[in-house]
């Protein structure tokens, strides 16, 4: 203890200032913040069906098909051509025609159905039919197709002869081929692969790869009208891209089933002038041979 009269110890000013503690340090500046991520970018593809729906298509299609051949050509058979066997009558091209008329009838109202009753949304609002503007993109998507599919014709291996030239046999059936050609076939293949089909794909596997794998379903599809001839089905994959692909651009069905109307009317018209309008189809192998 201390007397008032002792001296008292105090201690020399420090030439530092004092320093702020490391957790006042701390806390004076905020932790580092990061921007939240942004959202993926939704696909411009989505349609209200699915993939089984897809499919549940395909295969209504493939039945119906098969179901109505048999029972036209089991009714001609028995009620028309009673003196042919039942091969003869199966290849008759009309009653193919036939029967693929009444199934795409079918399946058409299938669709309808499913996009409407199913999902309630109006069907060609659904489908993405809606008439293009640009005149322009129709015009170059088709122009570039014939030009480059022409080209590429020059260098496959083509073949002279395929089960499809059955269909050209006389006049009357390919008339009637050809209006079949430019209406209902490329509409229900229209509203099948780009209409259904794609936008699922796209929606699942980008823009890209949807457009390769529509097409070569579409491809495949023609493999037996043309004999199993790769270099055929290569051209019809390769129409099926460019088909695909105005449909991804444009985003219209409609685009695409004008471009495919135009590209089955040109080739129809092309065989017609060939062989003096269906009635010399002899002509077609030597038009192929030096075209």
């Amino acid at each position: 203890m201390s007397s008032p009269d002792a001296p008292q110890f105090n201690p020399p000013p420090s030439d530092t200032e004092p320093q702020p503690s490391a957790s006042i340090a701390a806390d004076s500046f905020p932790p580092p913040t990061f921007a939240p991520e942004a959202p993926a970018p939704k696909s411009a593809e989505s349609p209200v069906w699915t993939g089984w729906d897809v499919l549940q298509i395909a295969f209504l299609t493939i039945v119906t098909l098969i179901f109505l051949q048999l029972v036209l050509i089991l009714s001609a058979n028995r009620f028309v051509y009673r003196h042919s066997s039942f091969r003869v009558v199966s290849q008759k091209p009309m009653l193919a025609l036939l029967s693929e008329f009444l199934a795409y009838i079918a399946v058409a109202i299938y669709m309808v159905a499913l996009v409407e009753g199913k999902y309630h949304v109006g069907f060609w609002q659904a489908i993405r039919w809606k008439w293009p503007g640009g005149a322009a993109v129709k015009r170059l998507g088709l122009g570039v197709m014939m030009v480059g599919l022409d080209l590429l014709g020059r260098f496959l291996p083509m073949p002279r002869s395929v089960p499809f030239d059955q269909f050209f046999a006389r006049p009357t059936d390919a008339y009637l081929t050809t209006a079949f050609a430019v209406t209902l076939g490329p509409l229900m293949e229209e509203l099948f692969f780009r209409g259904f089909l794609y936008p699922v794909l796209a929606r699942r596997m980008g823009v890209v790869l949807g457009v390769i794998f529509t097409a070569l379903p579409f491809g495949l599809l023609h493999l037996v009208q043309y004999g199993y001839a790769w270099g055929a089905v290569l051209v019809i994959f390769l129409v099926g891209v460019v088909l695909t692909a105005i449909r991804a651009v444009t985003g219209s069905v409609a685009a695409s089933f004008l471009a495919h109307v135009g590209y089955n009317a040109t080739l129809m018209m092309l065989t017609a002038a060939a062989t003096g309008g269906f009635r010399h189809m002899d002509r077609l192998g030597l038009w192929l041979a030096y075209r």
